[in-house]
C-alpha cells in the first residue's frame, strides 16, 4: 500500500535526523501514513526505492544547504541518487506530489534540477536571533498543503480545534472499548460502571455470562437476562447449597438484590454463575460526574 508522504532529506547530523523523525511523528499524530527514505530497501537497481516514492500521494523534500550540495555535486550519494530518481518522474506527476521544507537554509535554496519548476515551499528555518521557530503554524499550512485546501483561511476550522474534537470522541470511545467490560477468569471481583457498558462479561465459550445492570436504591441495582441469559434469581436464604441453587432461578426478567445478597445466574448452555454484590453506587450528576456503579464478586459452578 502507497504512503500519504514520502520523505526524502540528507542524514546531516544526528540533530537533523532526528528533527525529521519528530516531523515524521507529528505528520503521523495528524493521522499521516508516512515513509522516511532511510526505512527504503533500495536494492541493487533501486527498484526498491522507486516503487516508494513514485507511488507516494506526496513527496517532502526536507532541503537544508547540505541537502543541496549533495543534490547538485555528489550523484553517487543518497540524496544524489533519489535525485537522478525524482527528477525523472516530477514532470508526470500532478503539482501537488512535491513540495520543499526548507530547514537550515536561510537563503531558500534548493537544487538544480528544480530550474524552470516553482514547487510549493515551507519555511521551518529557526531564527533566534527574531525568536522565530518553525511550530504549528507551519504544521497546518503544511497540512493545508496535503489536504488540497486553499491557503485562505476564512472558512477554516484551526487544528487544534479538531484535535479537541478527536481527542473528545477518542475518550469516549476508549471508555467504551468492550475489552474493559470481561473478566474471563471462572471467578473474580468486578467494579462496574453500569451507563458506561450494556452489560459486564464473565467467563468464556460456554461459561460465559453477559450480566447487565441499572441502578435501583442507595443499596441496591436491577440484575438483567437482557444480555442472553436464560433466567436469573435472587438467593434468599444465606447459607444455601450449592447442588440445590437452582431452585432459586425463576422465569421472570429482573431480579433486585441489595448490597450483601447473591443472585443466582442461568446462561444458554445450562451453566451457572453466583455473584455477590459487594458494593453499590449511586450516580450523581454534580460539577464533578460520578457514575453508578455497582461491585460484585462472582463464581461460576462450572462442575455443577
Amino acid at each position: 500500500m502507497s504512503a500519504d508522504l514520502f520523505i526524502s532529506y540528507a542524514w546531516t547530523s544526528a540533530a537533523h535526523r532526528e528533527w525529521v523523525r519528530l516531523l515524521a511523528s507529528q505528520l503521523h499524530l495528524m493521522g499521516y501514513d508516512v515513509k522516511l527514505d532511510e526505512d527504503v530497501d533500495y536494492g541493487s537497481n533501486l527498484h526498491g526505492f522507486m516503487q516508494q516514492v513514485t507511488e507516494a500521494t506526496h513527496v517532502l523534500l526536507v532541503v537544508d544547504e547540505n541537502y543541496v550540495d549533495r543534490a547538485d555535486n555528489m550523484p553517487e550519494s543518497g540524496v544524489g541518487i533519489e535525485t537522478k530518481w525524482m527528477s525523472g518522474v516530477f514532470k508526470d506527476k500532478p503539482e501537488s506530489w512535491l513540495s520543499i521544507l526548507y530547514v537550515q537554509n536561510p537563503k531558500l535554496l534548493r537544487p538544480k534540477w528544480f530550474e524552470g519548476h516553482n514547487p510549493k515551499g515551507f519555511d521551518f528555518n529557526c531564527n533566534i536571533e527574531k525568536k522565530q521557530f518553525p511550530g504549528s503554524l507551519q504544521l497546518e499550512e503544511l497540512w493545508r498543503w496535503v489536504e488540497g485546501l486553499p491557503s485562505n483561511k476564512s472558512n477554516a476550522i484551526p487544528l487544534s480545534v479538531l484535535r479537541n474534537r478527536t481527542a473528545r470522541l477518542e475518550r469516549v470511545d476508549a471508555r467504551r472499548d468492550p475489552a474493559l467490560y470481561v473478566n474471563p477468569a471462572p471467578s473474580g471481583q468486578v467494579i462496574f460502571a453500569y451507563k458506561d457498558n450494556p452489560h459486564f462479561t464473565v467467563g468464556y465459550a460456554e461459561c460465559e455470562f453477559k450480566i447487565s445492570f441499572s441502578g435501583r436504591s442507595f443499596d441496591s441495582v436491577y440484575v438483567y437476562t437482557d444480555a442472553g441469559l436464560k433466567a436469573i434469581g435472587l438467593i434468599t436464604e444465606p447459607d444455601f447449597d450449592p447442588l440445590t441453587v437452582a431452585s432459586f432461578l425463576t422465569p421472570g426478567r429482573t431480579v433486585e438484590p441489595v448490597v450483601g445478597q447473591k443472585v443466582v445466574l442461568l446462561n444458554v448452555y445450562g451453566l451457572m454463575c453466583v455473584i455477590t454484590i459487594n458494593r453499590v453506587g449511586c450516580e450523581i450528576n454534580d460539577k464533578q460526574y460520578t457514575p453508578g456503579l455497582v461491585g460484585f464478586a462472582y463464581e461460576i459452578l462450572v462442575s455443577e
